[in-house]
């Protein structure tokens, strides 16, 4: 029986518009889900440099609970590309659009710049969707990864990109890049990929992508993501993770799914965090490097761990 915390509001999203007049959704959350506010010398210090220098990370932005954390290890995650997602994902609080094909060219160069004022030892790069434009993005992926390499030689980069509609070159353009980890997140079972996911998005795709990052440059790492809590059983997970690491793929995370707004999908189950320590353990005897598994785990959490690990 999960013991509920406390209630908590959540904004009302209608077509990406904030529905001001709307009454905000109210749920219970068990009580393993409560975290502290951030703090620490590491985290302060890098906080007073973003708000200093205007700088923008998704784990400020998207409230991340562990942003004290990674910050403090010298770890922050950079959203490209602007913030109007070409695909409606029904776990996502990302705006649903059409961007036309526009793009900030000045972004790789400030991005870059975010990375050495912050003095980062490791980022996440990640993305909306962005069909609209030929390569889905993976150029500009490529050139913000450039951007930083040149900046700060010693920072290693992981670039968590859309499927990029199957489209192996752009793949294989983002890899050459310089990254040291390519990720393309699962997000789901088989079964609940659908509606979980935007229809342009697919299981078998993701692995495909995963697979053939890998096979392209096996030094570079590959990853995957999946939300827990959405009705999936744990024949589900297990036939995942079998799948997964038939693709090769190195590092599995798995976090709690959590309703953005009510437009999106409910939370089906909370999972308990001596559960996610089962499935890591679990996990791990499918021959994974890493397997990172918690309620408030986000696929870029403890993204070093591996490199770490290396050295």
């Amino acid at each position: 029986m999960i013991k509920p915390s406390r209630e908590y509001d959540f904004p009302v999203v209608k077509d990406g518009v904030l529905v001001k007049d709307a009454p905000a959704i109210r749920e219970r959350k068990p009580e393993w889900l409560k975290v502290s506010l951030p703090s620490g010398i590491g985290y302060s210090s890098i906080k007073d440099i973003v708000s200093k220098h205007g700088l923008a990370t998704v784990c400020q932005e998207a409230m991340c609970p562990n942003i004290a954390e990674c910050w403090s290890a010298g770890t922050a995650t950079f959203m490209l590309m602007g913030s109007v997602c070409t695909r409606a994902c029904k776990f996502c609080a990302v705006n649903t659009g059409n961007p036309m094909g526009r793009l900030d060219l000045t972004e790789p160069a400030h991005v870059a710049e975010s990375v050495d004022l912050m003095g980062l030892k490791y980022v996440v790069l990640t993305s909306v969707n962005r069909d609209d434009l030929p390569d889905g993005g993976a150029a500009h992926f490529a050139r913000t990864v450039q951007a930083i390499k040149t900046r700060v030689p010693q920072a290693k980069v992981e670039a968590l990109t859309p499927d990029f509609q199957g489209n192996l070159e752009s793949v294989y353009a983002v890899i050459d890049s310089g990254i040291e980890v390519y990720a393309q997140n699962l997000e789901t079972v088989q079964r609940l990929t659908h509606p979980v996911r935007d229809a342009r998005a697919s299981y078998e795709q993701t692995l495909r992508v995963l697979a053939a990052a890998k096979a392209y440059k096996p030094s570079v790492y590959t990853k995957t993501s999946l939300m827990l809590g959405l009705g999936e059983t744990r024949a589900e997970i297990h036939q995942a993770l079998q799948d997964i690491r038939s693709a090769n793929v190195d590092i599995v995370t798995f976090g709690q799914y959590l309703r953005p707004t009510r437009n999106h999908l409910p939370v089906e189950r909370y999972i308990p965090p001596a559960e996610f320590d089962e499935i890591r353990i679990e996990a791990l005897e499918y021959g994974f490097l890493e397997v990172v598994a918690g309620p408030l785990v986000r696929s870029s959490y403890k993204a070093e761990q591996v490199l770490k690990d290396e050295n």
